[in-house]
């Protein structure tokens, strides 16, 4: 409803809605308002852009092999080694 009625405003009605915004702000204050609304939309587009490079990134790289341990490279010989001793002969 509301984005209905913006579309509803003539070119009259929006002279009348600048005029209010001017008496309301004051000339002074209308370019700070404008300056903070186009630092905030740079940094939303930024923080945007960022989040989808990382999630293109994420998405070309290819998975890297699980990385063994030390502990487990250098305890373990080649082959395996039974270190149990022979069953006993009946």
């Amino acid at each position: 409803m509301n984005s209905l009625l913006a579309f509803a405003l003539g070119g009259w009605e929006w002279v009348i809605v600048i005029l209010a915004v001017l008496l309301l702000f004051g000339a002074k204050k209308i370019p700070e308002l404008a300056r903070g609304l186009g630092q905030g939309i740079k940094e939303f587009k930024k923080a945007t852009r960022e989040v989808t490079d990382e999630i293109h990134n994420a998405a070309e790289e290819k998975p890297a092999a699980p990385a063994k341990s030390v502990t487990d490279s250098s305890s373990q010989p080649g082959q395996t080694v039974s270190q149990s001793s022979p069953p006993p002969k009946v």
